[in-house]
């Protein structure tokens, strides 16, 4: 099972003629996982043939505009629409009380389940059987999560010839010990899938900041990351304003793929001000060499490992 990443938004707080607010896409079998919610997002969602029933969760780094404001019509939108598929929210305190407000003043109902997880501690946000998904507090201006996506290590390679020799028969018993389950023959014998299986095989990490200035323990939260999407508002001439806006520069955020040891790093929400991210780009390969500038409706995808 492939995961596909699509960038929906890539630009900071203003949208540009390119590009629009921040929202990352991220979508494994049928299901979606929504990281930020700019203005916008339908629209963006619509040009990127993403439908509006599939099974979704959303994730939110913290409730500065840009990152939420599209996610009171993103909901309209999907009434509108008669979706009646649960969606999830994972997001900071305060964000049931603001789409109550919204709801309240706008007098719209959900013609679906809208479950709103406020997350108050780090740690895992959200346990499902085949991943988790991480939280942990960043460092901007007002309370922000970052969000790592874990998958659960799969089963290793399958042998035939290994479960031929402990007299396991062909089909059901099979597809239990791929499936990582131990079986029990008809003697008695229990059969574990690492009798007839190479070991396990790590699953696919990806991993996203929101808004935030370098802080201890991230590279640690983002050890090994396949992908990490990290903010990179502001060039490294910048680096004053970076701080005093709670930001990052490109060479901040491939200093922390580096301490990381990402496969490859892709820079986002980037301030109106680069109509060229070339600038970008040099600075923050000088330290990181597998690093690329998001635009909007850029597609990455990450194969299973063999």
């Amino acid at each position: 099972m492939s995961i596909r990443v699509i960038f929906l938004g890539t630009s900071g707080a203003i949208p540009t003629e390119k590009r629009g607010l921040p929202a990352t896409l991220l979508k494994r079998g049928t299901e979606l996982f929504l990281f930020d919610c700019g203005e916008g997002l339908q629209r963006q969602m619509i040009k990127a043939k993403i439908g509006f029933h599939k099974r979704m969760k959303v994730f939110l780094s913290h409730l500065h505009g840009d990152h939420v404001l599209g996610l009171p019509g993103l909901l309209q939108t999907m009434s509108l629409m008669d979706r009646k598929v649960k969606l999830e929210v994972y997001a900071p305190v305060g964000t049931k009380h603001f789409l109550e407000c919204v709801a309240e003043s706008l007098q719209y109902a959900l013609t679906f389940p809208l479950e709103i997880h406020e997350i108050q501690d780090a740690g895992v946000a959200c346990k499902e059987t085949e991943y988790v998904i991480k939280a942990v507090w960043a460092n901007h201006v007002l309370p922000t999560l970052a969000f790592a996506f874990i998958e659960k290590p799969r089963p290793g390679k399958f042998y035939p010839e290994k479960a031929r020799a402990f007299g396991v028969p062909e089909g059901v018993l099979w597809s239990k010990l791929q499936h990582g389950d131990p079986v029990t023959l008809s003697d008695g014998r229990i059969v574990a899938p690492e009798d007839v299986s190479g070991p396990l095989r790590r699953g696919r990490k990806i991993v996203y900041t929101g808004d935030t200035q370098p802080f201890k323990g991230f590279a640690r939260f983002a050890s090994g990351a396949d992908l990490l999407i990290h903010e990179a508002t502001f060039d490294d001439t910048l680096s004053e304003k970076a701080v005093e806006d709670g930001h990052s520069t490109p060479r901040q955020a491939a200093l922390e793929a580096k301490k990381a040891k990402a496969k490859t790093l892709v820079l986002t929400h980037l301030s109106a001000r680069y109509t060229d991210t070339g600038l970008l780009l040099a600075q923050a390969k000088k330290v990181f060499n597998n690093v690329t500038v998001a635009e909007d409706f850029l597609e990455l995808e990450l194969l299973l490992s063999e």
